[in-house]
């Protein structure tokens, strides 16, 4: 039997902070009520400030699977084609729920190791000369291989083709935690969810649409009816739903959005960007590889780490797991047994890193992977040097 608390720092589900615990044990209200109805307005209202638009938002009971089958049977009509950058799992279940919807998918092969490229996306839509492709969906954060793709050079790529295909943007790992321009990038539809940046449980699902992807809505004949955006919109206009919503969870989301926009997004991303930075400086002292290798693109949510080919990936989970009390994310697909993630986003502090680190530098020496240097202590002095100060727009953390 373990005492005292269990590290959980897989990339998503994250911890919860005290004020989103709190709220999920609130007594349930009618949602047929006018308190409800206000709960709903004032939430989209703050959706839209964190991420920049006054465009729709649909809020799902489900997971962020559920967000994205909605973004494509949406959008897209039986026999049309999502095109979709292929560099890594996420992005390949993508491609396989499209075709399993009815829909065609295109994939870019990509290494699982860099971002996605805009002038492969530029030259794919070039080529297509029968408009056979409708959207592009692209993983902003990877979450299986710790990779940041620049969404902003992927827009003016497809703007510079004259191609109308829609940009879907998958969030899931970098919602609430990495700079996300909604409008100002020129996102069509933005699948998102709880359990990640948004500090919430899993259970709800997010679309953002554009007035674009309202269009292709009014023409697509797929079938839909849990998903279908039309009768959500309908209900949202007055805060109500058309079916029952999760209202524990909505009273989290309130409560979460509101710490969020009280830091202020710019502070909340130089925050992840310290952690992440620290534990890539206990990566290195540890003498272990990175699985992205474009520095402009390490993610700030998570830390995919590569094992060398005497270290079983899976064994040192198991053993800091079971010894050391610690949860970290496995690797997926092709990197399974090759790559173990390290989760250091939403609700977290420099004790709670620091006790994570060590749990797996205490995994690699049970292990006896050979360690010359102390990860603990080279993320304890980077920490301790970059401070991320009191305002972050004049003391920012030195990544």
């Amino acid at each position: 039997m373990t005492t005292g608390r269990h590290f959980l720092q897989v990339p998503g589900p994250t911890n919860l902070p005290s004020a989103v615990l709190r709220a999920l044990s609130r007594d349930v209200i009618d949602h047929r009520s006018p308190e409800f109805a206000t709960l709903t307005l004032e939430i989209m209202s703050k959706l839209g400030r964190l991420v920049g638009t006054n465009a729709p938002i649909v809020i799902y009971p489900s997971s962020g699977t559920g967000a994205w089958e909605a973004a494509l049977v949406n959008t897209l009509s039986p026999g049309e084609t999502v095109l979709v950058p292929e560099n890594g799992f996420f992005a390949q279940q993508w491609a396989k729920l499209a075709t399993r919807l009815g829909f065609g998918a295109r994939a870019i092969p990509g290494d699982w190791r860099r971002g996605v490229d805009a002038d492969l996306v530029a030259s794919t839509l070039k080529g297509d000369t029968e408009r056979a492709i409708r959207a592009v969906a692209i993983v902003h954060n990877e979450t299986s291989t710790g990779v940041r793709s620049d969404l902003q050079p992927i827009r003016e790529a497809i703007d510079a083709t004259g191609h109308d295909a829609l940009l879907i943007v998958d969030t899931i790992s970098s919602l609430g935690s990495a700079d996300y321009r909604h409008d100002e990038w020129g996102i069509d539809v933005m699948v998102g969810c709880s359990q990640k940046g948004l500090q919430l449980p899993p259970g709800i699902g997010l679309n953002i649409l554009s007035r674009r992807a309202l269009e292709r809505h009014e023409l697509s004949t797929a079938h839909r009816g849990y998903f279908d955006w039309s009768p959500m919109l309908e209900a949202n206009r007055a805060g109500f739903f058309p079916y029952t919503p999760p209202t524990n969870l909505l009273y989290a989301l309130d409560a979460s959005l509101d710490l969020l926009l009280d830091e202020g997004m710019e502070r909340v991303v130089a925050r992840h960007d310290r952690h992440a930075a620290a534990t890539r400086a206990a990566v290195d002292a540890w003498s272990l590889e990175l699985q992205c290798v474009r520095p402009s693109e390490l993610s700030n949510s998570l830390t995919a780490v590569r094992t060398t080919e005497d270290l079983d990936a899976d064994d040192l989970l198991r053993v800091v797991r079971e010894r050391f009390d610690t949860s970290l994310g496995t690797g997926l697909g092709q990197l399974r047994g090759r790559v173990f993630r390290i989760g250091h986003l939403g609700a977290l502090n420099d004790p709670m890193l620091l006790g994570a680190l060590g749990a797996v530098e205490a995994g690699l020496r049970s292990v006896r992977h050979v360690i010359t240097d102390s990860g603990v202590a080279a993320a304890t002095e980077f920490l301790a040097i970059n401070d991320l100060g009191s305002d972050p727009t004049t003391d920012p953390p030195r990544v």
